[in-house]
């Protein structure tokens, strides 16, 4: 495919202007490239006409898969009347925010942002103000978001010198560093014995629910609770990834376990750029605009929070998420394509397993599931690098080394395809003399 201008639209041109001709960090640099030219259900197709099987879904976003006939519907129908307004409520925003509150345990109000990090930037802002004090507790190799506050402890190839954690990007202040007490996920015995000496001055938790591909042990989402009820610290969950992914109450209603403030995105703008903070009346409240001037007032503004596009395609993606049976039948499909992978991971003698949680899923190198960030540094990172690639070489659309999810787009053929283009990967890899082959 050309441009209007003549030239080719593909990853080479865009080093041109991109740096390395990708759209950020996590774009896949090394291997197999493509510039993406149209979607659809389960499929992306680039610009030379290939077609890939695709388990980015937009980072989670598109739990529908692409292009879902009613969430397009509803985009062109809110097109057709307004695309945006700016400190201005339109009626989608207020129907949305309604829909929000009925739905997640821990929102009395909800506030929009834009970005799942502008949620959990508001979130911590939120809970410093309340409190009056400045320390944030997050969990090693916990991802939330690109703002500084959130880049501490992220992936640093050995684990952090708790309570200290290092930046995860050049440029972070050291001050804003020392705002992060970091300790290891999963472990109550390490929160209580690193966080304990300094509480007078922290003002809450921040944890995902489910952390990258970790799953919560029995109690320890309890446990933070317990541990901020005791301490009048505030819990907060970044609900960014878990919400509407694993229930249509997100990680809450799916543990059981109620936050006092939490941030969601991706889902409940359908695909589009849409985020908010739910959480108790008396905290969201302290976002008001009727406070400003006032000590109490917490600044939360953006051009973009509670766009109308946005707003509409969540609401045509909630009310398909509201079907009974929606989210045990995504679990179910996730199940069976772990299956079927396991048994050609097997099948090569390949050390590695399939971990997943609810309908996330991902390749790891690593002989039991994990329960913390120490667990994934000891998986061979580059055999998962290379595995993913090999993936992508055969039409799998994955991120290496990350998360993907399973969409009700996902059938059992596509779950066979994948299998298949899985053995030929490993068949490759073995070729390759991969050590992380065995020797079968």
């Amino acid at each position: 495919m050309s441009t209007r201008h003549g030239l080719p639209a593909d990853p080479a041109r865009a080093e041109s202007f991109l740096p390395a001709g990708a759209l950020g960090a996590n774009a896949n640099v090394v291997g197999p490239r493509f510039a993406v030219a149209s979607a659809s259900g389960p499929y992306i197709t680039d610009t030379d006409g290939n077609r890939y099987l695709d388990y980015v879904t937009g980072a989670g976003a598109l739990i529908l898969g692409h292009q879902h006939p009613a969430v397009v519907e509803a985009v062109v129908r809110q097109a057709g009347r307004t695309m945006h307004q700016y400190g201005a409520l339109t009626d989608v925003a207020i129907e949305l925010a309604s829909q929000l509150v009925d739905a997640i345990p821990c929102a009395e109000r909800i506030v929009f942002a834009t970005t799942g990090s502008e949620a959990t930037a508001y979130s911590m802002r939120l809970a410093r103000a309340v409190t009056g004090r400045d320390l944030i507790v997050k969990f090693e190799g916990g991802f939330h978001g690109n703002h500084d506050y959130a880049g501490i402890a992220v992936a640093s190839p050995t684990t952090a010198d708790y309570p200290t954690g290092k930046p995860f990007t050049a440029g972070t202040p050291g001050p804003v560093r020392d705002t992060m007490l970091v300790v290891p996920y999963n472990d109550l015995e390490a929160l209580e014995r690193l966080v304990t000496p300094v509480l007078d001055r922290v003002a809450g938790i921040i944890a995902e629910p489910v952390q990258r591909i970790i799953p919560p042990l029995p109690g320890f989402l309890e446990g933070l609770r317990r541990f901020c009820d005791r301490h009048g610290l505030l819990l907060i969950f970044d609900e960014v990834v878990t919400g509407f992914r694993l229930s249509y109450q997100g990680a809450q209603g799916y543990f059981g376990v109620t936050p006092d403030l939490a941030a969601f995105g991706k889902i409940i703008g359908g695909g589009g750029t849409l985020s908010c903070v739910a959480g108790r009346a008396d905290l969201i409240d302290r976002t008001s605009p009727r406070l400003k001037g006032t000590p109490r007032f917490v600044y939360t503004s953006g051009t973009f929070h509670g766009n109308p596009l946005a707003a509409a395609a969540g609401l045509a993606t909630l009310e398909l998420l509201r079907r009974p049976g929606f989210y045990e039948d995504l679990a179910d499909r996730t199940r069976r394509l772990s299956r079927h992978l396991t048994d050609v991971l097997e099948a090569h003698g390949r050390r590695a397993m399939v971990a997943a949680a609810g309908s996330l899923w991902q390749i790891l190198h690593i002989d039991r599931p994990p329960e913390r960030y120490a667990d994934l540094l000891s998986s061979d990172q580059e055999a998962n690098r290379r595995l993913d690639r090999a993936l992508l070489a055969n039409g799998i659309n994955v991120i290496p080394g990350l998360r993907r999810f399973v969409s009700p787009v996902h059938s059992d053929e596509h779950f066979e395809m994948t299998a298949r283009a899985l053995d030929r990967a490993c068949h490759e890899l073995a070729g390759t003399r991969d050590r992380a082959c065995g020797p079968g």
